[in-house]
């Protein structure tokens, strides 16, 4: 849509090329616009505006009215409607006979009343991301633990190493190898290494994967008992291989 002093401009530059010359088609390609433009924008002399902002346009006949707006929110804010969304609210009422208008117009008059949102007395979930990052700037913030595989003389069979080592120092504050991978070994270990760093009562963080000794029952009511005494649990963010970087590089330096 063009605006009445943009064609005036247009049309008086293409007259002034026609006065010198040139050719009318010509000059309306050079101006991006067609010759059918040209003469409905220029009639009888002058430059006419676009009439259609001023048009008067029918309302719809399925248009609804100030009463079907107002039943509907009426409707709504039943106390046996009033947990629903539309979607559940109209097919209620269809069972029961009655029809209103369709869930679209639900919605629409909803959101112009103020009403589309959460409904019902429960609290709107809310979501909350877990803090994906932390940083160490002394000894016993954070930890990283994990197990490696251990090869032995007997061809398939393994030992496992469980280590726990302190980000801000890289000190192995804790490690034994074991037989099996088991959550009650990482349990005890768990246990002995916080008594021998004395780290309780601290703000600390204990990072691992998400292996399944890392998420055992077991490891985890000691977390929980721990949790009292300042151990937060962490884990690694979802297909992410290497986010316990630290615990990897000590494994691959030992082996």
């Amino acid at each position: 849509m063009t605006a009445l002093p943009e064609r005036q401009k247009i049309i008086e530059l293409i007259n002034e090329a026609v006065d010198s010359g040139a050719r009318l088609h010509k000059a309306c390609g050079e101006a991006q616009i067609g010759l059918r433009t040209y003469r409905r924008w220029y009639q009888g002399g002058q430059v006419v505006a676009d009439q259609r902002p001023e048009a008067v346009r029918p309302e719809p006949s399925n248009k609804l009215t100030e009463h079907e707006k107002k039943q509907i929110v009426t409707l709504c804010n039943r106390s046996e409607y009033v947990d629903l969304a539309p979607t559940q609210i109209v097919p209620a009422l269809m069972d029961l006979g009655v029809y209103v208008a369709s869930e679209s117009s639900f919605y629409r008059v909803l959101r112009e009343e103020g009403q589309l949102h959460h409904r019902g007395k429960a609290r709107e979930p809310q979501r909350r991301t877990a803090l994906s990052t932390h940083i160490a700037k002394a000894p016993c913030q954070v930890w990283v633990w994990d197990i490696t595989y251990c090869a032995s003389r007997v061809r398939g069979q393994y030992f496992y190493l469980y280590m726990f080592m302190d980000v801000y120092s890289r000190k192995i504050v804790g490690y034994e190898v074991y037989e099996a991978e088991n959550g009650e070994y990482a349990a005890a270990l768990l246990q002995r290494a916080l008594l021998s760093e004395q780290c309780f009562n601290k703000p600390l963080v204990l990072h691992s994967d998400n292996g399944s000794p890392m998420k055992s029952q077991t490891l985890k009511i000691k977390l929980d008992e721990l949790d009292e005494l300042g151990v937060l649990p962490s884990y690694s963010r979802p297909r992410v291989s290497n986010d316990n970087a630290y615990a990897e590089s000590v494994f691959r330096t030992l082996k």
